[in-house]
């Protein structure tokens, strides 16, 4: 189903991982996609020619360090250049795990101007314009860190939580506008658990080594403690829930986090 040609999309932090996952789901039902992430470009093209294979309708790599205000305005003129914007993914982020008392305070800035700072920026270049033509979506990648908290994960935590209280703010300034027909204008978060990506596999190889090298077992085991299936998400599940939200549909579905985390934030 094509259910969003002639729709555009910009995903943050999408060469790889879950916002790849989200740029194929957009790009399967029909939307242009903008692509942005630390990427040769080589590396680009080849999203991009993916993208396109899967059904977008056009695709364009977009550069720019989030950490860097200037970065951020010049990659917006250029994706204002491309055309109108009606779903925004923010999903770029970065992590580090230290104490608080010994986390480095650049680590502590760099985290929350790209987990938190970037969105609001993006959210606020975008956003009015989508009011003005009644449609329109974002959709902000948070975390169970955005509902819970965890040790050693300071700014990652303040920056998800955050990002949750923006995204409510902004849900409610635009709840009004647009209708049912045009699709109206939209904020939501979803809030991954654990999740197959690269940066996770170290972690789930390590316990499956405690196992006989036994995959499955190796992943309930690191999951026990907080994930209560016990069964990671694959990318592909978050990217799902992001093209069901940009649907017309979901007109009324604002505000919200949507925990995608075998029951973690249910406990």
């Amino acid at each position: 189903m094509k259910d969003l040609n002639g729709k555009t999309a910009l995903v943050t932090g999408s060469v790889q991982g879950i916002g790849l996952a989200v740029a194929k789901s957009l790009a399967q039902a029909g939307a242009r996609v903008g692509v942005h992430g630390l990427a040769t470009p080589d590396e680009a093209a080849q999203v991009c020619d993916e993208l396109v294979a899967l059904g977008a309708s056009a695709a364009r790599f977009f550069p720019g360090d989030l950490r860097d205000l200037s970065a951020i305005d010049a990659m917006m003129a250029d994706v204002a250049a491309w055309g109108d914007v009606d779903i925004l993914v923010n999903n770029a982020g970065i992590q580090h795990t230290a104490p608080l008392a010994d986390m480095p305070r650049d680590t502590w800035s760099a985290i929350l101007d790209v987990n938190l700072s970037a969105a609001f920026h993006t959210m606020q270049a975008l956003m009015p314009a989508m009011a003005a033509r009644g449609y329109g979506r974002v959709i902000n990648i948070a975390s169970v860190h955005g509902l819970v908290a965890s040790k050693d994960k300071a700014p990652y935590v303040a920056a998800k939580f955050g990002l949750v209280g923006l995204s409510r703010v902004a849900a409610l300034e635009y709840a009004n506008k647009g209708d049912r027909i045009k699709g109206g204008v939209t904020v939501n978060c979803i809030a991954p658990g654990w999740t197959e990506t690269a940066i996770i596999e170290p972690q789930i190889q390590a316990r499956a080594a405690l196992h006989g090298g036994d995959r499955d077992a190796g992943i309930a085991d690191l999951l026990s403690e907080k994930q209560p299936s016990q069964r990671t998400s694959d990318p592909s599940e978050i990217g799902a829930l992001a093209a069901f939200l940009c649907q017309r549909v979901a007109h009324n579905i604002t505000g919200t986090t949507i925990p995608i985390d075998g029951g973690w934030t249910a406990q």
